[in-house]
């Protein structure tokens, strides 16, 4: 449990469309605390949502955001470490998440997650390289980051990863 620090401006682009666009729209024009709060609640079904789609799942997972500090608040219990750090991620490579606070328990502890942040001109096995000595275990890395990634070769600067033990 704790606060994850994301980049800012990268990750993928949900609270800019649909129904989170829209309630930031009314929220700018009105800046009353029930618009600002129909934004983050907006904001925050948005993120659930691609957290839904990526089939990560948590008992009683509950996603909040606060537009003012760019922050998640994620609660719930996951079943495995694994899931826990993936729903994190989810999270936080969002365009717009500055932070992850973390309330995620988990129901079948394991050690501490380790996160890497991409660098422009990298690539999976140069991190691996970096991480455990042998570019070829690229693939570990790829694997524990899937569903958000859907082919090795496509990172971005900015987004993070999970680097298995």
């Amino acid at each position: 449990m704790g606060m994850f620090s994301f980049i800012k401006n990268a990750g993928e682009k949900l609270l800019g469309i649909g129904d989170a666009k829209a309630a930031e729209v009314v929220a700018k024009a009105d800046p009353t605390p029930v618009n600002v709060d129909a934004a983050n609640k907006a904001a925050a079904d948005a993120i659930a949502a691609y957290v839904a789609k990526m089939n990560l799942t948590a008992q009683d997972l509950n996603i909040g955001f606060d537009g003012a500090s760019a922050t998640v608040i994620v609660q719930g219990m996951a079943a495995t470490q694994e899931d826990k750090e993936k729903i994190l991620l989810c999270c936080g490579n969002v365009a717009g998440v500055e932070n992850v606070q973390d309330q995620l328990g988990v129901v079948e502890a394991a050690s501490e997650p380790v996160f890497y942040t991409v660098v422009s001109g990298d690539t999976l096995s140069h991190i691996a390289k970096v991480q455990y000595g042998n570019a070829n275990d690229y693939m570990k890395i790829f694997e524990a980051n899937k569903p958000m990634l859907s082919s090795p070769d496509k990172i971005y600067p900015g987004q993070s990863l999970r680097i298995p033990a």
